[in-house]
């Protein structure tokens, strides 16, 4: 299972959010790029990069650090945040990045086309409170349930999804491990990353049960920027 040590992007800083409430902010870093090389050191085989002002406006806002943190590590990086146009895929290519998370408009008929010529590119990001999806930077709780919306996902070719609870994220308290069992036990073939929650070694311990299940790895932000879980440690309990 892969630990993914998680950037949060929000008018340059590296910031951390509670429950995606951009009013309840900590800023951890003004130098992502070095966070980003501090994690690669650490042994991470991914990073995760949300940019937070373009999940809010709809377009991306900080595309410039996204492609500096690119270009410091060797590693991969994904992106996801206010990513809604063919024009956004391809900018974000064109720099090397080749892991591409997108959200409900990759359900909008009118966006079909463009899936299918870049989908080996796109993962999907699922956000959802109790299994209700949530779009606009988390703004708006849609009448869409989430475990429907991966199958739908999966139906047009995308099998790798990104889960982020948002119940749980920011707040310390253990995953959601309710919402992420009954989305492994119901939609066959998936590949999941969970996110939000993760707090202590025991976590991450108890998520390794679901590997053999379809859960690839677990994204973590703030346990590791607060010191609650030492991102070295961690790769090392899952490799």
């Amino acid at each position: 299972m892969l630990v993914i040590p998680a950037i949060d992007l929000k008018e340059g800083r590296c910031v951390r959010l509670v429950q995606g409430d951009p009013l309840q902010e900590k800023v951890y870093s003004y130098d992502p790029v070095t966070i980003a090389r501090q994690f690669e050191d650490a042994g991470a085989q991914l990073i995760h990069v949300v940019d937070l002002d373009g999940a809010f406006e709809g377009q991306p806002v900080n595309m410039h650090i996204v492609k500096e943190i690119a270009k410091s590590v060797s590693i991969p990086i994904e992106i996801g945040g206010g990513i809604r146009t063919e024009a956004a895929i391809k900018m974000y290519l064109d720099e090397g990045i080749e892991r591409i998370i997108m959200g409900t408009i990759l359900i909008e008929e009118s966006f079909r086309e463009i899936i299918q010529r870049f989908k080996e590119y796109i993962i999907a990001g699922v956000d959802a409170r109790d299994l209700h999806v949530a779009t606009h930077g988390w703004k708006k709780i849609i009448d869409i349930n989430a475990i429907e919306f991966i199958k739908d996902i999966q139906s047009i070719g995308i099998a790798e999804i990104v889960y982020t609870d948002i119940a749980t994220d920011g707040m310390l308290q253990g995953p959601n491990f309710l919402s992420i069992e009954r989305i492994l036990s119901n939609v066959s073939g998936v590949s999941l990353i969970a996110s939000g929650g993760v707090s202590t070694m025991q976590d991450i311990q108890k998520l390794l049960h679901y590997s053999g299940s379809g859960l690839k790895g677990c994204i973590i932000g703030k346990a590791i920027y607060d010191g609650m879980v030492d991102l070295r440690s961690a790769i090392k309990l899952c490799s």
